[in-house]
Formats: structure tokens, C-alpha cells, sequence
């Protein structure tokens, strides 16, 4: 999913070390998720027009509507936990989650 993630949020296709980076994984396992996703017809490759050695890589119409789909779902489902909370609770999580994100980037 991360790597799905990262491919429908770049304006353009990527190439499987910025794969790689972005995921955080190392390059064979990128490259594993990537023939994974290819043979399920969520990504495809394509020759970097740049340099012929590289491959990109990038969603098909298929990988963004399941990009969409599991996008969907999470916020479904946070959205029905979060109801589950008080209105103290949801502002007492919010700030405690903001201050976490915060530092979790800072690092």
C-alpha cells in the first residue's frame, strides 16, 4: 500500500530506488513489491526516456482505483472509530497526534 501510496501521490512515474527510498525499503525488495503489483496490474513499467538502463514505474487505471478504493476504506474506518470518542476525546487525540506527527518529522 505504501508503495501504491507513493506512486498516485508523484506526478510522475518513479523509478524503483525512489521506490525504494520512499517506501523504505532496500532495492531488491522494491523491486520484488513492484513485480508483485505488476503481475496483479496495479503498476506497469516503462524505458526511462532519460536513460534506457532505468525502468519507471507507474500506476495503471486499475492501481488508482485500488489506491482510491483503500483510501476510501481507511477513512471509513478511522471515521467510525473517531465517533466512538467523545467530543474532549477527539480534541485531546487530535492534539496529542499532532504533537506526535510533529516530532515523528522532525527526526
Amino acid at each position: 500500500m505504501r508503495m501504491l501510496d507513493a506512486l498516485a501521490a508523484s506526478k510522475e512515474p518513479m523509478s524503483i530506488s525512489e521506490i525504494a527510498e520512499v517506501v523504505g525499503v532496500d532495492q531488491p525488495r522494491a523491486s520484488r513489491l513492484v513485480q508483485q503489483a505488476e503481475m496483479m496490474g496495479l503498476v506497469l513499467r516503462e524505458a526511462d526516456p532519460q536513460d534506457a538502463r532505468r525502468t519507471r514505474v507507474a500506476l495503471t487505471d486499475q492501481g488508482r482505483k485500488a489506491v482510491a478504493f483503500m483510501r476510501n476504506d481507511r477513512r471509513d474506518r478511522i471515521g467510525a472509530t473517531l465517533e466512538q470518542f467523545t467530543p474532549q476525546e477527539r480534541a485531546d487525540f487530535a492534539r496529542l497526534f499532532t504533537k506526535f506527527a510533529t516530532a515523528w518529522s522532525s527526526r
